[in-house]
């Protein structure tokens, strides 16, 4: 038998090359077709490699809303809130400078919001914006927001208030022990940050176990509420009304939600 000349071989090798990496691509078959890939990230055209948070879906609830104190009559009204009924919501608290707990919550929230996206979750936010003509929503819609759609994950953003001497630092409330967990590991993202647990509630190890949450009693997923700090407290405020502050606690919240969904 006479062996084929090199000079043939050579187109032959090449078709059969391009045919492999175009069966890699397409898939071998029926299977292959209904695959969808995740998502993927992609700098200057070229594939690096599969976004971590590909496929999850995260619920982030800005707390309170600018104009809730223009609407008493709204936000007094009572809603379900998980065996019990409380008002639908209210207006927050602020800095001694006037900056509002709801504007803090909101700024913190989009950045988070965007961190994660860009590293392929799906986000919902239980608001679309920070106004002082609009109120809500009501904390058993905040609290029900993505158990329709099988969430992950929700987490709750809001700054606290207290005047008691000396009060400052985070903590996170969690409304059932499957909840402590998330809260556990997105306390040590918000340590490994630089911020310091709180001085004044939850015994000082920036961790609490509360019943009487909307918002988290209604939620199927696992779900937290972060206070980030006392906006009483100068020390707190500086942080958290200043952009460069803003952008840490979010990037550290992002840090923990994907420790916890990783």
């Amino acid at each position: 038998m006479r062996r084929p000349r090199a000079a043939a071989v050579v187109p032959l090798l090449l078709a059969l090359c391009a045919a492999a990496a175009l069966g890699s691509v397409l898939g071998s078959g029926p299977a292959g077709a209904d695959e969808v890939a995740p998502p993927q990230e992609v700098v200057a055209g070229h594939v690096l490699r599969p976004l971590p948070l590909a496929g999850r879906h995260v619920v982030i609830d800005p707390g309170h809303q600018l104009g809730n104190a223009r609407f008493p009559a709204e936000t007094a009204r009572l809603v379900e809130a998980g065996g019990f009924r409380k008002a639908c919501n209210t207006s927050g608290t602020a800095t001694d400078a006037g900056y509002a707990e709801a504007t803090f919550t909101w700024e913190v929230s989009r950045r988070l919001a965007e961190r994660l996206r860009r590293a392929g979750a799906t986000v919902m936010l239980t608001r679309d914006g920070d106004s002082p003509d609009r109120w809500g929503p009501c904390v058993d819609e905040r609290g029900t927001a993505g158990n329709a759609d099988g969430a992950d994950l929700k987490v709750s953003v809001h700054g606290d208030g207290s005047y008691a001497a000396g009060a400052h630092g985070f903590h996170v409330i969690a409304g059932d022990e499957a909840s402590l967990r998330v809260a556990e590991v997105l306390r040590g993202a918000l340590e490994d940050a630089g911020f310091a647990r709180a001085t004044y509630v939850a015994g000082g190890d920036g961790l609490d176990l509360r019943t009487d949450l909307a918002t988290l009693n209604l939620s199927q997923m696992p779900a937290v509420l972060v206070e980030l700090g006392n906006m009483r407290d100068a020390g707190d405020a500086a942080v958290m009304t200043s952009p460069a502050g803003q952008e840490r606690f979010a990037s550290a919240l992002a840090s923990g939600v994907r420790r916890w969904l990783r």
